[in-house]
């Protein structure tokens, strides 16, 4: 655990993680923190159809340090599987494949908080029902996905609010006729990333465990540095910038080659395929 975390601190390319843990099958198999170390990443290879079928196969236990980690690996392969779906035209099945986000499976090892924000998810929900012909029920799913928090904060636990929900919010607008209420959201965005960038940052204070078992200390300036060029790359992608936003989400990848968030965003918006590191 303690080399794969040195090489991903580094940089290294997924493959040679992958083959790293690949070389002790017997030892990956015995520990849960491992073992989702190798679905994260096929999700980041983009073999979300293998990240899900290892996700299904094992029975997985809570860690101190490890919550809501597995289901969010759980809902980037459902969610980016569904995505897939929908630019094949095959909205059923992106239906179902959204609809399992819904209640996470019993052998994940934790339920959804009541209060896990999903914006995305109704944004895409409310695509699809638009996608069969069903648009008042669209309509309900981009009215869900325009609610919650509307001014990001910087997420360090699994149970904070993530920003790229608020970029979620704006597209949702944009469906419902309202581009006003979209720049808004796509504006708080970037005004938040240019506030907070070179402010120092630090933790007052935690509830619940830390989001990573690492054995060296995290630079928190440098994850603020990185949280707020994602919020800007959001805003800006937003508001119809796409150069600046591809340019502040490679700020973002170059210091950081495992963040998922940008290069779903990257794929999804940005037609950007060459992801892998």
């Amino acid at each position: 655990m303690e080399l794969h975390q040195l090489y991903k601190k580094e940089g290294r390319p997924y493959k040679e993680r992958l083959a790293l843990l690949d070389r002790y099958p017997n030892l990956v198999t015995l520990r849960d923190d491992l073992f989702l170390e190798r679905i994260t990443l096929f999700n980041l290879l983009g073999e979300y159809e293998r990240a899900k079928t290892l996700l299904a196969s094992r029975q997985f236990k809570p860690w101190e340090g490890g919550e809501g980690k597995v289901s969010r690996q759980y809902t980037i392969c459902q969610l980016e599987l569904a995505k897939k779906s929908i630019l094949q035209n095959e909205p059923q099945q992106a239906l179902s494949l959204l609809e399992a986000i819904d209640y996470y499976p019993h052998n994940l090892g934790e339920g959804k908080l009541i209060t896990m924000e999903q914006n995305d998810i109704h944004y895409y929900k409310g695509l699809v029902y638009r996608l069969l012909g069903r648009e008042e029920e669209a309509k309900v799913y981009f009215y869900k996905a325009t609610e919650g928090a509307d001014e990001p904060q910087q997420a360090l636990f699994y149970n904070d609010p993530q920003p790229d929900k608020i970029f979620y919010q704006g597209l949702a607008w944009h469906e419902l006729g309202d581009p006003g209420r979209a720049e808004q959201r796509f504006q708080c965005l970037i005004d938040h990333g240019k506030l907070f960038i070179d402010k120092p940052f630090k933790i007052d204070y935690f509830a619940v465990s830390l989001p990573d078992m690492d054995i060296w200390e995290e630079n928190l300036d440098d994850k603020n540095k990185i949280h707020c060029l994602y919020v800007m790359g959001l805003g800006y992608l937003g508001n119809g910038d796409r150069a600046l936003a591809m340019d502040y989400f490679a700020q973002v990848r170059q210091l950081d080659p495992n963040h998922q968030g940008s290069q779903a965003i990257m794929h999804s918006f940005l037609g950007e395929t060459s992801l892998k590191n």
